[in-house]
C-alpha cells in the first residue's frame, strides 16, 4: 500500500530550507565592506605600533648617546683629578733653587705619577731582564752578548703602558741574542 497523498519533492518544497541555509552562510561571511573596514583597522593598529617602536628606538639612541657622553666626561674628570697633584708637585719643585731639592721633588713627583697610573689601572711594560714580546715591546736595538739570555731586554729607552689587554704605548727596548 502506497501512500499516494504524498507529493513528490520538488524545488519549491525545499526552497525555504535552502534559502534559510544560504542566509545563514551569508550571515557568517562578512561583506566586502566589513572586510575592508577590518583590514583598515588592522593596518591602523600596525602603523601605530610601528610609530611607537620607532619613537622608542629614537629615545634609546638619544639616551645611549647621552650616557656615552656622561661616561666620557666622568672618565676625563677622574683622570684629570689624578693628574692635578702631579702638576702641583712640579710647580712646587720649580720654586726651588737648590738642585738637590729639585731632584728630590722630581723623584717624589715620579712616585706620584706611578701611583696615579696604578689608580687608573694602567700598568708599565718593558723592564730590564724581561723576555722580549713583540706584542708589548718595540726593539730598536739588538746586541749579541752571551752574558744575556735569548730575547732578553737589556735596556729600556722608553717605558710602555697598557690598561688590561689594550696597549697604550709600546716599550722601546734594546734586546740581546
Amino acid at each position: 500500500m502506497k501512500d499516494t497523498n504524498k507529493e513528490p519533492l520538488t524545488e519549491e518544497s525545499t526552497a525555504p530550507e535552502t534559502q534559510a541555509e544560504e542566509s545563514k552562510e551569508e550571515a557568517k561571511e562578512p561583506t566586502l565592506e566589513e572586510r575592508i573596514a577590518a583590514l583598515e583597522a588592522e593596518l591602523k593598529e600596525k602603523d601605530e605600533r610601528f610609530l611607537r617602536m620607532a619613537a622608542e628606538y629614537d629615545n634609546f639612541r638619544r639616551r645611549s648617546r647621552e650616557e656615552k657622553a656622561a661616561t666620557y666626561a666622568d672618565a676625563l674628570s677622574d683622570t684629570v683629578s689624578e693628574l692635578l697633584p702631579i702638576i702641583d708637585n712640579l710647580e712646587r719643585a720649580a720654586l726651588y733653587d737648590d738642585g738637590e731639592k729639585v731632584k728630590e721633588g722630581l723623584m717624589m713627583t715620579a712616585k706620584s705619577v706611578t701611583a696615579a697610573l696604578e689608580k687608573l689601572g694602567i700598568e708599565t711594560v718593558g723592564a730590564t731582564g724581561e723576555t722580549f714580546d713583540p706584542n708589548l715591546h718595540n726593539a730598536v736595538f739588538h746586541i749579541e752578548d752571551d752574558s744575556f739570555g735569548e730575547g732578553e731586554i737589556v735596556e729600556v729607552f722608553q717605558k710602555g703602558y697598557k690598561k688590561g689587554n689594550k696597549i697604550i704605548r709600546f716599550a722601546m727596548v734594546k734586546t740581546a741574542n
